[in-house]
């Protein structure tokens, strides 16, 4: 499910180093051969590495590793082994930060007056060290990576968090002696300028990437803080409640503050950390097993969703009492999700985004459950960073986290799978279809095995329509990273359709889930003066009470079944409207941009009108809807939103058919209607119709010739009385383009003329009458003849003020006149004419009397037609 990759490599990046160095220090030839001992210390703000190791001559070194450059670099040595519990060096690489532990290895010990000293040390070059703090607790230090526009102003700022539940920050101001020593300026008064910015907090946690301090104070309630540091200054910005117990956290807890190897932490009561991203979401998670019920329980805070989500997972009779109280999941953030891993137990992806319904999250349990991970792992996040990297201390490794694609299409296309209840594994599919598609949804050969699977998969499966849910979450991924609001506007899945949501997508097994809306969240602040991600949280969380106040604000098809339906009923070919025009004009042209240089499949050549209005109208109201309830968008971006959603939507019908085309090996002959269609054109048809199906449900538009295309496969694989039953029954739309087609490319032959006459009495007589003059065929010359005929006399009259009446002529209608007054009237017209068809088709005069004579015969019974 989870796939790593290596990031960092202590031994291979780090060792292999330090072994040539210790042997240039010793004057060796050979590589140093003694041990190292080299340890993880810190992991700074710019992504470089602290570690230290000891050293050849008894000393401990303390080194930079550089994973932009891959270089190392040694930062400073002390004359002694000492225990470095925390270490910190500033942006500058100019001053460095040390928390030293008492030694209880021997004589080399720190003195027992304090088990903690905490230095400060001038490393460009070594020269001054200032003793920050003596105490009898733990103390962590880091320096704070903040960008300076002033740079004459040499300054460092630096936190110390301590055990004791305070956090101060120290002003250090440096100088430059001699052009390249850089020393602090006010190592006298370093400690009176000291500052107290947290007090009595139980847990902590850093976060080097954005420069913010997550803090937790229990008093009255168990409250969540956090400090931004800003360029010259710091704000506490924001406060939630947390509904914790009183005794969560025994001792102070310290997170992302670099690694203490000479401390062993108790057992944690509640596993607490925080994730943010850049788009304004921020997540809060904690864990607390309850060892008496043999369960563990893990809440999930989305602040930008305003809602709290508990979940509780049985661990079943086979976890000791003992194991359930040491029992905590790994929190890793990945995408769009958060997994929670416990080993040996479960994986739950639980999405970050889309939280409404349990069936569009991956829950999976089991023993099998072996990634390759450990509970007791380390999450390094930045949050720049899609997903966060996880930190093993036993083997010094970093590796990146990702979802693995391989792991999710075998959730779709196992046999396994496919033998369990459809109950059971619809939510899997539909959650690891959508997971796919969203997330992981840029990469071209994976969408393509998607569409491989939705062919070999063509019939719905009992809970939900697939091709309905790859549609609406491809079109959902090209414009969620736009705004957070627009997860609760736009379409997601096809489940918001229905009527009845099925109880397997309400419910998963083995996972018990209970979501508390209204949090009491604080962005403090007014909006105005709030900027980058804070501005976005307020935002989005202001913007989720809005929408959650009312109905649903999600766009759906109702919004426009309706409008549809009652713009069919009254549509004319040419009726559409400028405005109309305009917005497919618009989409069209959007899609031409996008195109691929090689087209298979015939698509966009030709004017379908009934679709060009649909294009329109959805473009229209899904303007309509962004605007109500999304103005801060502005008009320009919602328009082009509006306009790029609905072209997106015709170039991936597209390329879902042209993928479908390669799949099959398909050529140009099979547009040919004369001849049978193959068992792969069938696939291609049953493919094309479960599009047509699952589109018209969602009242989405198709592009321009679709209609033709699949009309040309289905006169090749149906048999006739087949095609004309789609037709019937509205599954199939004749159109000119096609018709015009049939005529001309299928000869005369007795079934072909049934199939042509029966398609021609389906058509309204103006369209008929467009169509007679395609055919080559004595009855739709007849029917030239007749129309000719017509014309001529309405205009003879028109000019002679001569009118015929059915009582001139009993049995008679007017078109069908006795012969010698028929011949009369033409010659009389003929030779007063200059240019008799100057607006008529070329028609032969000689053929159009034998064609009256005929026509009268028949009439009067004198023969047989």
């Amino acid at each position: 499910m989870m796939k790593m990759k290596p990031k960092f490599d202590l031994s291979r990046d780090v060792v292999s180093d330090i072994r040539r160095k210790e042997a240039s220090v010793c004057r060796m030839e050979a590589e140093y051969s003694g041990a190292v001992d080299a340890r993880i210390l810190n992991i700074e703000s710019d992504g470089g590495v602290l570690y230290s190791w000891m050293g050849a001559t008894c000393t401990t070194r303390i080194g930079k590793y550089d994973p932009n450059t891959k270089q190392n670099k040694l930062l400073y040595t002390f004359d002694k082994e000492v225990c470095v519990s925390s270490c910190s060096v500033n942006k500058e690489e100019t001053l460095l930060a040390v928390s030293l532990a008492q030694n209880t290895r021997g004589v080399e010990r720190l003195k027992p007056i304090s088990k903690c000293l905490t230095l400060l040390i001038e490393i460009y070059p070594p020269n001054n060290t200032k003793v920050l703090k003596a105490v009898d607790f733990r103390v962590k230090v880091q320096f704070l990576y903040q960008e300076s526009h002033k740079k004459s102003v040499l300054e460092s700022h630096l936190l110390l968090l301590t055990e004791d539940k305070y956090v101060d920050l120290y002003h250090v101001l440096l100088t430059k002696h001699e052009g390249y020593r850089v020393v602090m300026a006010n190592s006298e008064r370093l400690l009176k300028t000291v500052e107290r910015i947290v007090e009595d907090f139980c847990w902590v946690q850093w976060d080097g990437h954005t420069q913010r301090l997550y803090f937790l104070t229990i008093k009255e309630k168990c409250l969540l803080q956090c400090v931004q540091f800003y360029q010259s200054s710091y704000c506490e910005m924001f406060k939630l409640s947390l509904e914790l117990p009183a005794n969560a956290f025994r001792k102070v807890r310290f997170a992302n503050l670099g690694f203490d190897h000479y401390h062993t932490e108790s057992p944690e009561t509640v596993k607490m950390q925080v994730f943010t991203n850049r788009t304004g979401s921020m997540c809060v998670c904690y864990s607390q097993p309850l060892p008496d019920k043999q369960e563990l329980v893990y809440t999930v805070v989305l602040v930008h969703k305003d809602c709290r989500k508990k979940f509780r997972v049985s661990l079943g009779s086979d976890a000791s009492h003992q194991k359930t109280k040491q029992l905590h999941p790994l929190f890793v953030p990945i995408g769009n999700y958060i997994v929670v891993f416990l080993e040996g137990y479960f994986l739950h992806c639980v999405n970050t985004r889309q939280d409404e319904m349990p069936c569009h999250s991956i829950f999976l349990s089991g023993h099998d459950m072996d990634l390759g991970l450990r509970s007791d792992m380390t999450v390094v996040h930045a949050e720049e960073e899609s997903s966060g990297c996880l930190l093993d201390l036993v083997t010094g490794r970093i590796h990146t986290t990702e979802l693995s694609p391989e792991y999710l299409l075998q959730l779709l296309c196992s046999d396994t799978v496919s033998r369990c209840p459809s109950s059971r594994t619809d939510p899997q599919r539909l959650a690891a279809l959508h997971c796919l598609l969203v997330y992981m949804g840029n990469d071209p050969n994976l969408e393509l095995k998607i569409i491989e699977w939705l062919c070999d998969n063509v019939s719905p499966f009992e809970s939900f329509d697939q091709i309905q849910e790859f549609i609406l979450a491809s079109l959902y991924r090209i414009s969620y990273e736009k705004s957070l609001s627009l997860d609760k506007i736009l379409p997601y899945s096809s489940v918001f359709e229905k009527k009845e949501v099925p109880e397997c997508f309400l419910k998963v097994p083995g996972l018990f889930c209970t979501t508390e809306m209204h949090i009491e969240s604080v962005v403090k602040g007014k909006a105005r003066s709030l900027q980058g991600f804070w501005s976005e949280l307020q935002f989005n969380t202001e913007r989720t009470k809005y929408l959650n106040a009312g109905p649903s604000p999600r766009y759906t098809t109702s919004h426009i079944q309706a409008d549809w339906d009652k713009l069919r009923s009254e549509w004319k070919p040419c009726s559409h409207t400028t405005h109309m025009e305009e917005n497919t004009k618009k989409v069209l042209s959007m899609v031409d941009t996008w195109s691929l240089d090689k087209k298979l499949v015939p698509l966009f050549q030709e004017e379908d009108h009934q679709q060009r209005a649909l294009i329109s109208l959805t473009v229209d109201k899904l303007r309509e809807h962004l605007s109500r309830h999304l103005p801060r968008l502005g008009k320009k971006k919602i328009d082009l939103l509006a306009v790029s959603y609905v072209a997106k939507l015709l170039e991936l019908i597209r390329h879902m058919l042209e993928s479908a085309w390669l799949k099959y090996k398909l050529g140009p002959r099979v547009l040919c209607l004369a001849q049978q269609g193959s068992p792969a054109e069938w696939s291609m048809f049953h493919f094309m119709f479960r599009i047509l199906e699952s589109t018209r449900a969602l009242c989405l538009p198709l592009p321009p010739g679709y209609h033709t295309l699949f009309a040309v496969f289905a006169v090749r694989c149906l048999p006739h009385h087949t095609f004309l039953q789609y037709i019937d029954h509205s599954f199939l739309q004749l159109t000119e383009t096609f018709v015009s087609r049939l005529m001309t490319d299928l000869d005369n032959t007795d079934a072909n003329e049934r199939l042509k006459f029966s398609i021609l009495k389906r058509f309204s007589e103006p369209m008929e009458k467009r169509i007679y003059h395609m055919w080559d065929h004595p009855v739709s010359s007849a029917s030239i003849s007749r129309d000719y005929v017509k014309t001529l006399l309405e205009k003879h009259n028109k000019n002679k003020g001569f009118a015929f009446s059915s009582t001139d002529k009993p049995g008679f209608r007017p078109e069908f006149l006795p012969l010698t007054y028929l011949a009369k009237i033409l010659s009389d017209i003929e030779e007063k004419a200059l240019n008799p068809f100057e607006e008529q088709e070329n028609v032969d005069a000689r053929f159009v009397e034998e064609t009256a004579l005929k026509q009268t015969l028949v009439l009067l019974g004198f023969e047989k037609k």
